[in-house]
């Protein structure tokens, strides 16, 4: 899955806890993605691979990285959430992904962001 957010909005905080939930990572900050056929990929700028930022810390390895990965999923770190969200999508590098707009502050969210991928597998 792709995060994204503005500067501060716990983008490299939920990474972490995904982490710890059993996710890689594949890059902090920035990503490169394109498409091939139906498929969209992504991975770390060169000098950002495998490193992780995190805030009052600082630069750190991450454990365990991953240098490229199928994105399959978008996610907006919002302020608000729906609690019943009607579906959407987002177009990266001319291919449309499910997004979800989620609050990085609920602690139960790499459990969610998992049975959301796992249901979107099921339905392919």
């Amino acid at each position: 899955m792709l995060i994204r957010g503005a500067s501060g909005a716990g983008k490299s905080s939920l990474a972490l806890r995904c982490m710890q939930a059993g996710f890689r990572l594949v890059a902090d900050d920035r990503v490169i993605a394109w498409g091939s056929g139906r498929r969209l990929f992504g991975r770390a700028p060169g000098p950002l691979a495998a490193l992780i930022e995190v805030r009052g810390i600082g630069v750190l390895p991450a454990p365990l990285p991953l240098t490229i990965c199928e994105i399959d999923l978008v996610i907006d770190l919002v302020t608000e959430t729906d609690r019943m969200p009607e579906p959407q999508a987002t177009d990266i590098a001319g291919l449309s992904r499910p997004l979800l707009r989620l609050s990085a502050t609920d602690a139960d969210l790499p459990l969610r962001l998992r049975a959301a991928l796992a249901a979107m597998r099921r339905h392919l």
